[in-house]
Formats: structure tokens, C-alpha cells, sequence
């Protein structure tokens, strides 16, 4: 079995566009949720979310802008970063044979909405001819492939808000069994847009906004937590077989050195700790590390009432005594739940952790819930922390569930 490296890292989020402007933002506790107004059929609602400022022309061709929908920008944004980021040691990276596995929950929706609204409320007798290719959910993967001359597998994972950890986790097996040397891997979300919000307020599972501050709307593990906050945004990978990113002098940022993928086969929305503690067991057992090793969880931790308790019960059902020392810290509290995309989001957060030494915080947790009581970092990162293993946990509508984990370079 081979092992797999992480060489390259990109990102578009609320919190910032680029490593370093993310990296900054996690160690501010910075928020990039703000209210947002959005007219529906007439009448205009107020949510609040977390939403990506970017001039798409200072990233990519102003020629290819139109022709794509905003959930293929993103990812093509930080698909170029990751590239670029990997490019940095004595040998460019060669992508003729490199996959490309991209997870996304809802795929072009933007295009879609157009669509509608031109045919149900302006009488449109014709809508875009490219609304199929625009909106089709392995898009993003194709348009990756395309600019950069990817020839490997490029495949799209879409399991609601585990895909792009799933994506990462398939592509980290493909090189480990030798069907590819170099994947890209990651995910994209583009969904706030009326119909779709509208919906997620119907599941009624939406954070009210905070009356005082919207920016601290999501507020995972408080006693105060009233639901999740939707966000858009990107973050790609570049996984390599280790010695291939050895011998080409590649600058490797952390091993991948397990994955985990279990299914809750409970419920359609209601989360299940079985299910996800058998998952977080897979990982470390691929890694072959035992529950104490690992440093730093960043959880999935969505501020949904239940899910927050459950996620806090199965982290001590794996990791025991030990549960109530390792730093459990939620960053959608920051940058808010992208769903397809917020797996690879979190897990670049997680490698930072590891490779710059410091826990990003829980931001607005003032009052934690009794029955969430382990060590959430409340509020300000924790700096000058050694560590050397972190996992990262994505858990989906459907029971789909993945978790990772990353290791310092030995």
C-alpha cells in the first residue's frame, strides 16, 4: 500500500479567498456570516448566511466567466490555488494522468433558479441553451479537468454534506491502491439562492439570526444554538503518492493517513452517534492509530439542537477519557455550513491546525450546552500547540458519514 501526501491547498470561503487569507481568518475567529436579503416571487426575505465576496475576473479569463455557474467558478478558483500551492517544489506537477474527484451536494442550482424564473415568472418561452451543461452536478469536475489537461478518473461524489470529505477519502484510496498517482480533490457549494433557501426554512432546521450581531448567528455547542447557517464556497486538494512528491522535491504539507466512511442506515435527517462513531473508528483504524493519539477534532458541529449532542456523544464513545482532554472546536461558527464543500473547508482548517500549531476557536459560545461538555476553545484560538494528528469529522443527511485524518510529515 502506498502512502498519500497533501502537496497543495486552495480555498474560496467566507472567511477569506486563498490560504492565507482563510488561515488569518480562522486565527481571528473571524465571521463571514452576514445577513443577506434576497427576493422570492415578489417579496423579499431576510436570512442570514455566509457568503463569498470575489471578483470572479481577478481569478480566471473573463472570457470563460458567463459560460459557467458560480458552484464551477468557485471550484476552479481553488482548484488553480491548490495547483499552484503544489507547483512549488524543483518539478512543475504533471496532471496529464492526475483524477479529479469533486464532491458537491446540489451542483449548479444558480443556473437552475435562472431557468425557473425565466419560465414561471417572465413567461420565457426559451431559457439558456447551456442551463443542462451549466447545472449538471459533475461539472465542476469536468471544467477542472478540461483547464488543466486532467486524463485520469473524474468522478463526482454527491452525498449531501459529507461529499467533498467522501471525495477526498476515495481519492486518497485510489493513489494508496495504485489507480492514480495525483488526484485533485475536493468540493464546491453555490446554493444560496431563493428556491433553495425557501426550502432549507420549510426542514426548519435554519439558525434564527441573532438579533444583536448576525455575524454570530451559528453558534455550534451554546445552550443558545438555534440552527444551522448555509454557506458557499470551494476547497481543493492535491493528493500525490508520496515518493512521486519526494522525488519531484514537492513541499508535502501533511500525510492523509486514514479514512473512514459508514453509513447511519437510521434515519433520512436525524444524525445517529452508532453510526458515526463506527465511521470515526474506521479512520484510526486505517491509520492504525489508537483514539488517544489524536490532537485536535474539528468537528461537524452544524448548531442543529440534536446534532451538536449527538456528535459530542459519539466523540465520547470512541475516545473515552481521553474525550475530555483532545480540543473539539466547530468552524462553521466562522464560515458557516457550505454542505457539498464544508468537508474539504473544514479538513484544509484542520491541516492548518496541524501544520502551523494552534486550535481555530468555537466563536460565540458564551453559554455551552450542559450536554455538550468537552473542550469546544471557546471563543479565541489556542496558539503554540504541538500536534500530530488530526481528524476531521463530515456527517450527511442520508447517515452518509466520512471522517479524516491528517498526520505531520515524520
Amino acid at each position: 500500500m502506498r502512502r498519500v501526501c497533501i502537496t497543495g491547498l486552495g480555498i474560496v470561503s467566507p472567511i477569506g479567498i486563498g490560504i492565507d487569507a482563510f488561515l488569518s481568518g480562522l486565527r481571528s475567529g473571524k465571521s463571514g456570516i452576514r445577513a443577506i436579503a434576497q427576493s422570492d416571487a415578489g417579496a423579499t426575505a431576510t436570512h442570514v448566511a455566509g457568503q463569498v465576496d470575489i471578483n470572479f475576473a481577478e481569478h480566471l479569463p473573463p472570457t470563460r466567466i458567463p459560460g459557467l455557474d458560480r458552484v464551477s467558478l468557485f471550484a476552479l478558483v481553488a482548484a488553480q490555488q491548490a495547483i499552484l500551492n503544489a507547483n512549488g517544489g524543483s518539478n512543475v506537477l504533471d496532471l496529464h494522468n492526475a483524477g479529479v474527484y469533486v464532491g458537491t451536494g446540489i451542483g449548479g442550482v444558480h443556473s437552475l433558479e435562472i431557468a425557473y424564473e425565466e419560465f414561471f415568472l417572465r413567461g420565457g418561452a426559451r431559457v439558456k441553451p447551456l442551463t443542462v451543461v451549466q447545472a449538471m452536478n459533475n461539472a465542476a469536475a469536468a471544467h477542472i479537468a478540461m483547464t488543466h489537461g486532467c486524463h485520469g478518473p473524474v468522478l463526482t461524489y454527491s452525498t449531501a454534506c459529507s461529499s467533498s470529505a467522501m471525495a477526498i477519502g476515495e481519492a486518497y484510496r485510489a493513489i494508496k491502491h495504485g489507480y492514480a498517482d495525483t488526484v485533485i480533490a475536493g468540493g464546491t457549494e453555490a446554493l444560496l439562492v431563493p428556491g433553495t433557501l425557501r426550502a432549507w426554512d420549510a426542514l426548519r432546521t435554519l439558525a434564527l439570526p441573532d438579533k444583536t450581531n448576525p455575524a454570530a448567528s451559528c453558534k455550534p455547542f451554546a445552550k443558545g444554538r438555534t440552527g444551522l447557517v448555509l454557506a458557499e464556497g470551494a476547497a481543493m486538494l492535491v493528493l500525490e503518492d508520496a515518493e512521486q512528491a519526494r522525488r519531484r522535491g514537492a513541499n508535502i504539507i501533511a500525510m492523509l493517513s486514514g479514512y473512514g466512511c459508514r453509513t447511519d442506515a437510521t434515519h433520512l435527517t436525524k444524525p445517529d452517534a452508532g453510526g458515526q462513531a463506527a465511521t470515526m473508528h474506521a479512520a484510526l483504524a486505517e491509520a492504525g492509530l489508537a483514539p488517544e493519539k489524536i490532537d485536535y477534532i474539528n468537528a461537524h458541529g452544524t448548531a442543529t439542537l440534536t446534532g451538536d449532542i449527538v456528535e459530542t456523544s459519539a466523540i465520547k464513545a470512541v475516545f473515552g477519557a481521553h474525550a475530555k482532554r483532545v480540543p473539539v472546536t466547530s468552524t462553521k461558527s466562522m464560515h458557516g455550513h457550505a454542505m457539498g464543500a464544508t468537508g474539504a473547508i473544514e479538513f484544509i482548517a484542520a491541516l492548518l491546525a496541524l501544520q502551523h500549531g494552534f486550535i481555530p476557536p468555537t466563536m460565540h459560545l458564551d453559554e455551552p450546552d450542559p450536554e455538550c461538555d468537552l473542550d469546544y476553545v471557546a471563543n479565541q484560538a489556542r496558539e503554540g500547540v504541538k500536534l500530530n494528528h488530526v481528524l476531521s469529522n463530515s456527517f450527511a443527511f442520508g447517515g452518509s458519514n466520512a471522517v479524516l485524518i491528517a498526520s505531520r510529515v515524520v
